[in-house]
């Protein structure tokens, strides 16, 4: 077995060191001030995860907002899934990590990079958007592909509802926030090695420590590799983290990150159904070519620097360089054609990304009195080229089963379409207001701009486009006791028609759709040390979303409306002694108020249905049971049923999947652990592409050894 790590340093595909060296310029006076005088050394840090049996409301949350509140205190759903709870399920990528959250369900595919999810009846990259360490990246043509495994993550935060005052726009369904483990003078090393079924193989190492007196480091570095269970089900991929902390003294830290992914997935788009029906025979198959490409690189480099300049004001600045280049060569589109006992094949892609992006963060935070203040100010510049063999032609027939794959071709040339470059601009303030004991008051508002230039190489006409929005929250929390909290909030956010950094001339006039949320929830922790419980009340109402022009369906216009409404239930419970149990439930209604779509020359009325990918009822539950050096764990994962299309005529089935772990702690350093994954061995549908149905995977074994020094 190999990993994909040699080339990774080859001198061609190190970008550009620049914004990591101007933030190490601007930070050097401080540095050489305080090294200067007699040094001070930084505190110890002791970083732990959340107690057993919790939802951690008394951790900070970094995700939901900037002031540094906790779960409790915050008038908002925030959710977490930590390092301790990936391991014990098994959830080795982010994206499995995430669907354990309450009502976020996993709606990727090879076409959006894997990370895209639907989130209180709102879906995709233009509505759920992803972060690691608080920084996003945007989204071109729809795709998100980092972060991919869990390894190297302290934990994975949700933010449910509009999300636009901390991350802008596109998160007015919800925002994850994958969060590093961080560096430490105090030396620890861990590792995992892997074993399973169809030749899966996992490898990963992490180490943090101090050098010398001022520094410390964290370094993760992660493996993988899969033969698969159906035609050219073989995947792999690596990454490695990295960061240095400079801590000369109390007062001020800087910190230097360097990582680089590179994620070969699998080159699967979807099985085809016969008129909505799935048919298990076909789930080991796959229509794709023999010479299909599915490639995702991704470097990132950051700098920050952070300055408490005295008991009430701390000063930060972060830069960052982030750049993914991606390549798909695939045949996408499959269709049955069973009186011939065929699958006729369509849609030969070939599409590069490039993309890069280059940002700053200057944020300046008050501590006084009542007020827990942030202001700041982002800026970032996106660059974006978009190369393809559009309009894709090419075209077979191969048999449905054991089909014979042959190679890519299309009679079209791959050649770059277009260019973007994008200009962000974002303004941002954010007050915690501690009103006596038991009231606190968040209020937080954002204006955004984006200045959005693009070029068409080919064919058609370049265009400029600025588009602009704000967005604001105001939300109350009441302290009923010190462990039970009330919340109300209202907050508005909005989201981009298209990906905002590839917008064409089509949807250049259109603005940002407006989204409006109130929500109202409870947070309690349970006496005698039973657990955790909390529940969210809301329902939020998107408009300006686009439709088609009743009396011209040739026209699309903005002026469509939807709207979601649902409960979130949440608890973590350790009724008896050796057991726990964690679990939650979403129940929502999710409805389009206005929409139009275009059915051959006439505009047909969606206004009642459902949206696409939105299911009603999402639950998890996971039962731990502990005795001596041993660890029983049973969960399961229900999604219920969902649309295909607006039209609400073609229907994914809902399903319910087992997992299963059981854990030996030889010592204090080694535990063993057998994972199960689908013990029931379930054929199901997870989500659709090209009308296409993505199958789950299928029973998965394996067996893991984790260490700690």
């Amino acid at each position: 077995m190999s990993y994909p790590f040699s080339p990774v340093f080859s001198r061609s595909n190190l970008p550009s060191l620049r914004p990591l060296f101007v933030a190490t310029l601007g930070a050097l006076p401080w540095l050489a001030a305080a090294q200067s005088a007699p040094v001070q050394l930084a505190p110890v840090e002791v970083s732990a995860g959340r107690e057993v049996g919790t939802l951690g409301l008394d951790h900070a949350t970094t995700s939901a907002t900037r002031t540094g509140l906790t779960a409790r205190e915050t008038p908002a759903s925030v959710s977490a899934v930590d390092a301790q709870q990936m391991r014990e399920r098994g959830d080795f990528q982010v994206r499995e990590a995430i669907t354990r959250a309450p009502g976020i369900t996993d709606i990727g595919s090879g076409g959006t990079g894997g990370l895209s999810f639907s989130a209180r009846g709102y879906t995709g990259t233009n509505s759920v958007g992803i972060a690691e360490d608080g920084v996003r990246v945007q989204t071109g043509a729809g795709t998100q592909n980092y972060p991919g495994s869990s390894w190297g993550y302290e934990r994975v935060e949700v933010l449910h509802g509009p999300a636009s005052v901390v991350y802008g726009s596109g998160t007015v369904g919800a925002t994850i926030n994958a969060v590093r483990k961080e560096p430490s003078r105090v030396a620890a090393q861990e590792a995992m090695v892997a074993l399973g079924s169809d030749g899966l193989t996992r490898l990963g190492v992490g180490a943090t420590g101090a050098l010398g007196e001022i520094a410390s480091y964290r370094v993760d570095a992660y493996g993988t590799h899969i033969d698969g269970y159906r035609d050219l089900g073989n995947s792999q991929g690596g990454k490695l983290m990295s960061r240095l902390r400079l801590q000369p003294n109390s007062e001020f830290k800087l910190d230097l990150s360097a990582d680089y992914s590179l994620q070969r997935p699998e080159r699967y788009w979807g099985t085809p159904h016969d008129n909505g029906r799935l048919l298990p025979e076909l789930r080991r198959e796959n229509y794709n070519a023999d010479d299909s490409v599915i490639r995702y690189a991704d470097t990132r480099l950051r700098a920050r620097a952070e300055w408490q300049m005295n008991a009430a004001w701390t000063l930060s600045n972060e830069a960052y360089y982030l750049e993914s280049k991606r390549r798909w060569l695939n045949i996408e589109n499959y269709k049955l054609n069973l009186p011939a006992n065929r699958v006729d094949r369509s849609d030969y892609l070939e599409i590069q990304h490039d993309l890069e992006q280059t940002g700053n963060r200057l944020e300046a935070s008050l501590k006084q009195g009542g007020h827990r203040a942030v202001f700041g100010w982002e800026t970032a510049r996106v660059n974006f080229r978009h190369t393809n063999n559009a309009p894709y032609g090419g075209s077979s027939s191969v048999a449905i089963r054991n089909p014979a794959h042959g190679q890519w071709f299309s009679p079209d040339p791959t050649l770059p379409k277009f260019d973007t470059a994008t200009t962000l601009n974002a303004f941002y303030a954010e007050d915690a207001w501690q009103l006596g004991e038991r009231w606190l008051l968040l209020a937080g508002f954002r204006h955004d701009r984006a200045a959005i230039n693009r070029d068409e190489l080919v064919s058609g006409s370049d265009f400029s486009r600025t588009l602009q929005g704000n967005s604001w929250r105001l939300g109350l929390t009441h302290f009923l006791t010190r462990d039970t909290s009330l919340y109300a909030q209202v907050a508005s956010g909005h989201d981009p028609v298209t990906s905002m950094i590839s917008l064409n001339l089509a949807n250049a006039d259109f603005k940002l759709s407006r989204g409006r949320q109130v929500e109202v929830g409870i947070k309690q922790t349970l006496a005698q040390g039973l657990g955790e419980w909390s529940a969210a009340f809301y329902r939020i109402d998107k408009d300006d979303i686009v439709t088609r022009d009743p009396n011209n369906a040739a026209l699309s216009v903005q002026g469509g409306s939807q709207f979601s409404q649902g409960i979130e239930l949440a608890a973590a419970l350790t009724p008896w002694q050796n057991w726990r149990f964690e679990g939650n439930i979403t129940r929502l209604q999710a409805e389009f108020k206005d929409l139009n779509e275009r059915v051959g020359a006439a505009a047909v009325s969606r206004a009642g249905n459902t949206p696409l990918d939105v299911p009603e009822l999402v639950a998890n539950l996971w039962g731990h049971y502990r005795v001596g050096a041993w660890q029983a764990s049973l969960g399961l994962r229900h999604v219920g049923q969902r649309f295909a299309d607006n039209a609400n005529t073609l229907r994914l089935a809902a399903y319910t999947v087992a997992d299963a772990s059981l854990a030996w702690q030889l010592n204090r350093q080694t535990t063993l652990r057998l994972l199960g994954r689908n013990l029931a061995d379930k054929v199901y549908a997870s989500r659709t592409y090209n009308n296409q149905f993505i199958l789950g995977e299928p029973r998965r074994v394996e067996l893991v050894a984790e260490f700690k020094f």
